[in-house]
């Protein structure tokens, strides 16, 4: 597996217009961004290898504590299976989760040549309101994400496989499904990141690359 720390890949930067894709995945209290608590964040790290191909790199991931005056919906904990107040959770605040998992991703950045980084996910403008609100109310500094631009796997999905939710796009892909470890965010996040390099890949493979 590609490890996040990596020399430079300038191959990626080419193939992507300088955009680095990192898959991310939370999983939530809510639908709302503003209103509901972040509870966990997943990111994976794209590579590519010297013939071009796509890879998923090293898992970021945390538990994060609700903000102060966070809602927490109990239909979206029965659906994700978070129990906030657990005590084996180990949970980090929202300002701690974003310096383990944005960190890296900026030091990936510059070792692959790229300006920023492009949040891929899975229904990604969820995901990326989620971090993008939890920026805002922490204060960080240097968010590495493009702030609106995404690759979205549903809408890969959907035009390669003709499948949009996620378990099914990645068994028609091949890849394998467990939905006894579904709608984690670091589960979720890898299976991800599977699925849009199992696309990125096939489409090489079937046009030979990209030309300019």
């Amino acid at each position: 597996m590609p490890d996040i720390e990596a020399g430079t890949e300038p191959g990626i930067a080419e193939r992507f217009r300088g955009f680095l894709p990192v898959v991310v995945d939370v999983e939530t209290g809510g639908f709302d961004p503003a209103r509901h608590a972040l509870l966990e964040i997943a990111a994976v790290v794209i590579h590519m290898d010297d013939a071009g191909r796509l890879a998923p790199g090293q898992t970021l991931a945390c538990h994060v504590l609700p903000f102060i005056g966070a809602e927490l919906d109990p239909s979206a904990l029965a659906f994700n299976k978070i129990d906030p107040e657990h005590p084996f959770r180990d949970a980090v605040s929202e300002h701690d989760a974003l310096k383990r998992v944005l960190n890296p991703i900026r030091k990936a950045v510059g070792n692959q040549g790229c300006t920023r980084a492009i949040l891929v996910g899975h229904n990604a403008h969820f995901d990326l309101g989620f971090l993008k609100a939890a920026v805002e109310r922490t204060g960080y500094k240097r968010n590495p994400f493009h702030a609106f631009s995404v690759f979205d796997t549903v809408s890969l999905a959907g035009l390669v496989y003709g499948q949009t939710v996620l378990a099914r796009a990645v068994q028609a892909a091949g890849l394998r499904w467990n939905d006894a470890e579904a709608h984690s965010a670091i589960y979720d996040a890898e299976k991800t990141a599977a699925l849009f390099c199992t696309i990125v890949n096939r489409w090489r493979e079937l046009t030979g690359g990209i030309k300019g």
